[in-house]
This record gives structure tokens, sequence and C-alpha cells, in this order.
């Protein structure tokens, strides 16, 4: 296609091409192997390629998207929409004609490989102390010669009963409270929120007889992924837990996209707050549902989330995120009605969200230490929440730091050729032999490895798609391991030779993982050179901000490691070193932190005193910002090699045989002199 024909980017995967004006959206995604369902064949009856028009400017992607951009609603649609319905702002793509440059949404429930969210709810022994409590009470019932109102008595009952005094409520308890009293016969059972703003406690709900319902949300508002957990405020049990895509990856797939966004179209901010709010009302709908219940009795909601997703859910414009100095609105604890976040829940339900660290370490590390407690150290720990944005928190109880580095998206799988996030189908983990360069690997959906016979019969109904973050991880460890890249990241092109595994690109190498089947129905699986460059440059800036934290304490070693995050808990922690994503450390206090930031959440909304705690620790965190120090930039040159330049690794090399150093062609220059890279 010519540099004339519109340009077309499809979300979240990231993938784009130029077609022809006329070429119908569901065409064009097929001909990128984009993952958009389609039963009918293109013939509008399934109505499952539903797909979003992007509307605005997107400084990322370099294009403008218009809904003009599109062909007009067909009759076909029409007809679709009259008997079926389409949501608001959806266009059948099989149908929607490209008519100039696009950014097209493909929601999950229009994608074939769904999304497995990977951020379940860790088993942790929680202090329960909530600050929504039950409370059954008998209320004395009104007399000619006693005069008091019905709420006097409520709340008379509520200190003689249960010690609960300077009370408060909203106009629509006092309205619902006569009929209530009376249907359960003087006998009632009130919700009742201990920590309202300006003290005091609030009677939230009430019900006829006893009821013992009271529920609470801990929600992960994560950049890529939301995850949602309702638990039992009485037992501290996870009763069902939910996770959707965040639907804002439409606007860009990092944060500073986002805020790009926000700058270029006014009102985005405002878009996006929709977004994500609706998308905590599905999840929210969905957990109760899961959980058999109804939303009324959802009596409170814990949130956390990095800077911008936490400015974003609670309405404010992130702007000031996206340059220096990176001031926060807020960075407070924030307690308010959950209906001011037009939250669905019951209508006295109230909302708590973790206080922020700095201007780009938010709510969701706040919950990361929550969860593991390096404050209550005596050891020196390290706490990396591993993301398109890696929050990381260094120290003891005796000094705690804390700062954030620009990993990208690469880790999830975007920008990667084969990369895609985690579904059925992709590659999760991979061996190669050093011998013979041939690989094996397991990919999601399927527990066999791919070199086990009934393999392909087992992978039929998925295939092998691509390659997630933890694949690509030990992809390229593997090949450090196997020889088939110095520790510069190079590929060693005289390997072609002996493997056909290795081929020649242009003037660089791939390494082939597999080759697609007779069908032609699946892709390529390979890794490029430019991947291994764009996973370098995302473990080289994490490993810069953790170097730039032991620098400022004084230390070149940490006595133990967690990986939180939904990608840090699926990442092998050998591999992790193997590549150089984290400091050296004896392996077996190497560990996986789970949802840790969806753990903090689940804290605080079980344990009334740990809110307390939080503010009090965050206080003190010191907060580094490396885009102004001076030392970082030779940090990240020095962590672009495997696993690091410079850094001895003595506990990783007990272990592993690292390979000693290699001289390789930086380029494929056939019939050319070959120019070499040296080490210093």
């Amino acid at each position: 296609m010519t540099e004339t024909n519109p340009l077309i980017v499809f979300t979240p995967s990231g993938k784009r091409g130029r077609f022809a004006p006329g070429t119908p959206v569901l065409q064009a995604a097929r001909a990128l192997g984009v993952d958009i369902d389609s039963v009918c064949g293109g013939r509008a009856i399934c109505g499952r390629c539903q797909v979003t028009v992007g509307e605005g400017e997107f400084a990322k992607h370099g294009i403008t998207s218009r809904a003009s951009h599109v062909s007009g609603l067909s009759r076909v649609e029409e007809r679709y929409d009259k008997i079926r319905g389409l949501a608001a702002g959806r266009r059948l793509s099989c149908q929607t004609r490209i008519m100039g440059d696009l950014v097209i949404d493909v929601p999950p429930e229009s994608q074939v490989h769904k999304q497995v969210v990977r951020k379940e709810a860790d088993t942790r022994a929680i202090e329960l102390d909530p600050a929504t409590r039950l409370c059954f009470i008998e209320v004395e019932e009104p007399d000619m010669h006693k005069p008091s109102s019905d709420l006097e008595r409520v709340y008379k009952a509520l200190q003689e009963q249960w010690g609960i005094t300077d009370l408060s409520c909203d106009l629509a308890i006092i309205a619902d409270l006569q009929k209530t009293l009376r249907k359960g016969e003087w006998k009632i059972t009130a919700a009742v929120y201990t920590r309202a703003p300006g003290g005091g406690n609030r009677l939230v709900a009430i019900w006829p007889g006893f009821h013992d319902k009271a529920f609470g949300l801990a929600i992960d508002v994560g950049s890529t992924t939301i995850a949602a957990h309702l638990t039992n405020l009485s037992t501290g049990e996870v009763v069902a837990s939910a996770g959707l895509m965040n639907p804002q990856i439409r606007f860009g797939e990092d944060l500073m996209s986002r805020v790009s966004y926000v700058m270029m179209n006014p009102g985005g901010e405002k878009e996006m707050t929709a977004a994500i709010r609706q998308a905590l009302n599905t999840l929210a709908e969905e957990t109760v549902q899961r959980g058999g219940m109804s939303r009324s009795d959802v009596l409170e909601v814990v949130l956390v989330g990095n800077p911008v997703m936490h400015h974003l859910f609670l309405g404010f414009d992130p702007t000031e995120l996206g340059g220096a100095p990176f001031a926060l609105a807020t960075g407070l604890a924030i307690t308010c009605p959950a209906r001011e976040l037009e939250l669905n829940l019951n209508p006295g339900a109230w909302a708590y969200v973790l206080p922020c660290i700095a201007g780009h370490v938010g709510a969701d590390t706040a919950g990361v230490v929550l969860s593991e407690a390096p404050h209550e150290q005596d050891e020196i720990m390290l706490a990396v929440d591993v993301g398109t944005n890696a929050e990381i928190v260094l120290g003891s109880r005796a000094r705690l730091l804390a700062c954030s580095s620009p990993t990208g998206p690469a880790f999830e799988g975007a920008q990667i050729s084969s990369g895609q996030r985690a579904a059925p189908g992709a590659i999760e983990r991979i061996r190669i032999n050093p011998e013979t360069l041939e690989p094996r690997y397991k990919v999601i959906g399927c527990d066999m490895w791919s070199d086990e016979e009934g393999f392909e019969a087992a992978i039929a109904q998925t295939g092998v798609t691509g390659i997630c973050g933890s694949g690509i991880i030990e992809a390229v460890a593997e090949m450090y391991l196997a020889g088939i890249i110095n520790q510069d990241g190079l590929v060693d092109g005289a390997l072609a030779a002996q493997s056909p595994r290795v081929e020649a690109a242009g003037r660089t190498f791939n390494y082939v993982i597999r080759q697609p089947l007779a069908d032609g129905n699946e892709p390529c699986i390979r890794i490029t050179q430019n991947d291994i460059r764009a996973i370098q440059l995302a473990k080289a800036a994490l490993y810069a901000g953790i170097r730039l934290l032991m620098d400022k304490l004084g230390i070149d070693q940490v006595d133990k490691i967690r990986l939180a995050g939904a990608f840090g808990s699926h990442i092998d922690v050998k591999y992790a070193m193997i590549l150089g994503l984290i400091p050296d450390c004896d392996l077996a206090r190497v560990q996986s932190a789970g949802n840790a930031a969806g753990t903090g959440a689940r804290i605080a909304l079980l344990n009334s005193a740990a809110r307390d705690e939080i503010e009090n620790v965050v206080r003190r965190i010191e907060k580094i910002e490396t885009a102004v120090e001076p030392l970082f930039q030779q940090h990240f040159v020095e962590a672009m090699a495997i696993p690091h330049k410079t850094s001895p690794f003595p506990h990783l090399s007990a272990v592993v045989n690292l390979p000693p150093p290699k001289e390789i062609s930086s380029t494929n220059d056939e019939g050319g002199e070959r120019r070499r890279r040296r080490r210093s």
C-alpha cells in the first residue's frame, strides 16, 4: 500500500497498516492479524465483530481519528441495530469501510482470544476491624408519654446496645426509617461507618429484622487491567473476583499517551473518567452476580491506582502529571461517598482511596507497601510493582525510598513483533537447547510442552498466537544462555549456518520460535533484534531506578526482593535475574508478591487501623525523581547489558552457568567488511 493510503491502528494490540479507501475494517484487521471475532464470516449476522472508532488526536500514533473517517451506517447495520441493538459508539467492522486515518478499538467481547486477567486475590491473613459494621438492634417503640423521634430512639439503641455515639445519617435513611422499623417490628439491622470525614459515626444503611450481608469491594485500577475483589466484611472471605481490560487503552496504551490525549483533546479527561467509572460499575455488577447478592449489599469500596489512574477515576485533570515537577492534585488519602464517584452500590456506601506517594508513585504502590510491609523489616527489602510504569520501593524500618521507572509496555507484549497480552495461545514459557538451538515452549491454556506428544491436538482450539510478557523475558534470557545473543544483546548471525532457527533479516538476524502451520492460519513467532532492544531498554530503565535507590541508601546488596503486579507474578524470578531485570540476590529470597496492590486494598478494606498506618508510612517515604538524577543515565547504559555490564551477580552465578563474553558482528553485511563491537 502507498504512503497516501489511510493509516489504521488497532488497539489494544497496537498493530497498524495502510489500506486503500473503501477497505472494510474487518478485512484490514485480518490482514494485520488483529484478533476480531466474526462467526458469520462478515455477513453482519452474528454481531461479534463490533469495534469503536477513536475520536480525536492520537499523538502517540501521529494521526487524527474521526468518526467521519469511516463510511456511514449501512442499511445492514441499521437492520442489525433495530433487531438486536448496537451499543452507543459501536460499529460492525465487517460493514465499516476505511475512508481516512483511524484508531480502532477492539473491545474484549469482540476478541476471539479474550485476555486472561491475572490479578487473583492473594490468600492473606488480615486482622478484621472493618470501618463498616452491622449492628442488630431492638428499638424502643414510640410512647405518648416519652416524646422522641424514631431516629433518636435508633441512636439511643445503638449507644446502649453497641456503645456507638456521635451518630449522623443522610436524609435518605430518615425517609425509609419509619417503614423499616415497623416492618421489622422494631428490630432492625443498622450499618455504621466509623471513618466519616470530620469524625463521628455514620448510619449508612438499615434493614428490617436481622441482616448479615455486608460486603466491600477492593479494586486495583491498573493502566492495563482492573481487578475487583468482593469481600465479606464480617469474615474477610473473598466471595468473588473479576477483572477486565482498562477501557482507557483506546486513548493510549501507556500513561503518558493518555495524558497527551487530554492535552490535545479538550474534555478528554472527562471521556476517560466516564470510561473508567463505567468499567468499575461493570466489575461491581459482575462480582455481585457471581456472589449471588445485590449491589445494595456493597457498603464500602477501597481503591488503589497509579497517579494518572487515581486522578482520572476521581475526576481530576491529570495534565500536571505529564511534565516536571509532576504535581499531584492531591496525594492525601480520600474518603467520600461512593456515589460521588458514580458507583452504583448501596446509596450509603463510602469510598476510600489510599494515599499517593509522589507524582509517579501512586496509591497502588502504597497498597504494595501495606501488603509487603517493608517498613516493618530489619533487612533491606526491594519491592517492585512491574507494569507499564514500574514503581520501586527500597528500604527497611530505618528508612524507605521510592521512585518510578518508565519501562513502557514491552513487558506486556506490546512493541514486540510477535507480542501479545496474556491470552490463550500465547507462549508463556520457553527453553532453548544450547546444542541444537531448538526451542520448546508452553502456551497459556495448555499444560503440555510443545515437544510432548499430543501438543498440537491440545492447542487446536487456540493455536499459537504470539508471545506474552513472561514468555518474552524467558525467550531473551534463554537466547543469552544458549549463546544466540551476547551480553550486548546482539544476535550471532554466524549461527544461521548451524540452525535455520537463526534467520537473516536485512542487516540483522532473528530467532524463529515457531513456523506457521501449512494451513497458514497461524503467524510466524520470532524474536527480532528490535524485540531484544525493546526488552533491553525496558529492563535497563527498571534496573537503573533500583540502582539509584541503592546508591541513596549506600548499599550494594539487597536482602530480599518482592515482585508484584500481574506481570511480576508470572515471571520466573531466575529468568528475571538472568536478564538483569533485578539486582543479584539469593534466589530463595526472591518471591512473587501476587497482586500486592490489590492485597493492600483488601487490607485497608478489612482493617480500619491499616488506613492510619499507611497514611503515616507514606508521609515518611523519601521520593526520588529519576528524571533529574544525573547518575540515572549512567546506570541505564550499564544495565543495557545482560545481565549487567559491570555489576557482579555472585548469587546467580552459583546456580546458573552464565556464558563467557562473546564477540559478535553488529550487522549482517553480506559481502562487505564485518564491523565488530568489542567489550570495554
